[in-house]
């Protein structure tokens, strides 16, 4: 039984990986959301999201110089927190929060397909989940491509917001903005924050990544960095463009910048949003099943999923039940707090990482990628404090 993945990704397409699960499809409806907390000043809360997961990022950026496995977190934990139990836990909900957010991003995509199209919700679910982990199950060199083509659309498509949002008459709201509200620019950057998380998927890539020690911490700040400037941009075309109370009420934001800047229907950038949701899919059931990989490695009773297949070179059995799981997801469970449940899961994640990193940084220092010890801090303090946050909120 082959146990080895092949190494075939390199930079170039794991940060546009990392870009296309950052971004994904929450962004064509969080800026409204963002706009009516925070005004016109959203691109403000969007680019302090960006550096209140910095920290948490930079993290993971050491980390992967130190364990570039596939299991990622659990590996980060067990190593960190010398627990390997707690790893292996943290492994599985990190499984449980990729199924659960593809799950939910796939029911989306499909509700905006079937508006466009016509097409029944039920039957498209299995079709398209049954092909995006077909092509996961292919290779990873394939799946990544095609990530990444699905990445350039979703890009042309903020960028072609972007362009009506410059070209349009700016509204009053953006030509006599208000003063700094910070409590405003704090709550929606408490939003925007969930926009960010994804760059923790690359890591889980690293045993498929040439030179993982130099590329994986470059892909992540990448990532971040694109993707941070992206929100900054759309957000500031947004508010440009639409009178904020308007913003705020939309359930399609970006449909009514493209609306109210060029006129006419704006159902192409349904389809983009489709695009986004597929990438989405894609990209967290290629994660799920390397994590369920690794875990195989770690623990005996999940040691079945520890099998790459001898001629793709793909996790082939976790990949097949981390799509059933995800097809099954989509079909029967409801949409409504599915994100807030899978950000409550990372962010416990997030605490943990941080808390490893601290502990095995007080142990052994060196590491060929370094960030200060006040990094790991700042990112659990942050964390923990975006994790009670979340908790009320589902409450």
């Amino acid at each position: 039984m082959a146990d080895i993945l092949k190494r075939r990704i390199g930079l170039g397409l794991l940060t546009a990986y990392g870009v296309g699960v950052i971004v994904g499809a929450g962004i064509y409806v969080l800026v409204g959301a963002v706009a009516a907390e925070a005004g016109v000043w959203a691109p403000l809360a969007f680019v302090l999201a960006g550096a209140i997961a910095a920290p948490t990022a930079l993290s993971y950026a050491e980390f992967s110089t130190r364990l570039p496995e596939a299991a990622g977190e659990a590996a980060f934990v067990a190593n960190g927190l010398q627990a390997p139990w707690l790893g292996t836990l943290v492994g599985l909900v990190i499984v449980l929060a990729g199924a659960v957010s593809a799950a939910a991003v796939l029911r989306g995509g499909v509700g905006y397909l079937g508006a466009v199209t016509g097409w029944p919700a039920g039957p498209s679910v299995i079709v398209i989940g049954a092909l995006l982990a077909a092509v996961a199950v292919v290779g990873v060199l394939e799946s990544l491509a095609l990530a990444a083509v699905f990445t350039v659309v979703e890009v042309i498509g903020l960028l072609l917001v972007v362009y009506a949002g410059f070209t349009a008459a700016p509204v009053v709201d953006f030509q006599f903005p208000q003063e700094i509200v910070w409590s405003g620019v704090s709550a929606g950057a408490v939003l925007a924050f969930f926009a960010f998380i994804g760059f923790e998927d690359i890591v889980n890539m690293a045993e498929e990544v040439r030179e993982p020690e130099r590329t994986l911490p470059r892909a992540i700040l990448l990532s971040l960095v694109i993707a941070s400037l992206l929100y900054a941009l759309v957000s500031w075309a947004a508010v440009r463009t639409v009178p904020i109370d308007r913003l705020g009420a939309s359930e399609q934001p970006l449909a009514l910048v493209w609306q109210m800047s060029q006129g006419g229907n704006a159902a192409f950038l349904s389809l983009i949003a489709v695009v986004a949701a597929l990438n989405g899919v894609l990209a967290q059931i290629v994660m799920a099943s390397r994590v369920l990989f690794g875990l195989g490695r770690r623990s005996p009773w999940l040691a079945g999923f520890h099998h790459a297949h001898p001629r793709f070179g793909t996790p082939v059995r976790a990949t097949l039940l981390v799509g059933v799981v995800v097809i099954v997801g989509a079909l029967a469970l409801p949409i409504a707090d599915l994100a807030g449940f899978t950000s409550v899961l990372l962010l416990a994640v997030f605490v943990l990482v941080n808390g490893a990193l601290i502990a095995i940084k007080r142990r052994a220092p060196e590491a060929a990628f370094r960030v200060p010890m006040a990094v790991p801090v700042f990112g659990l303090v942050v964390a923990l404090a975006a994790l009670v946050a979340s908790l009320g909120g589902l409450g």
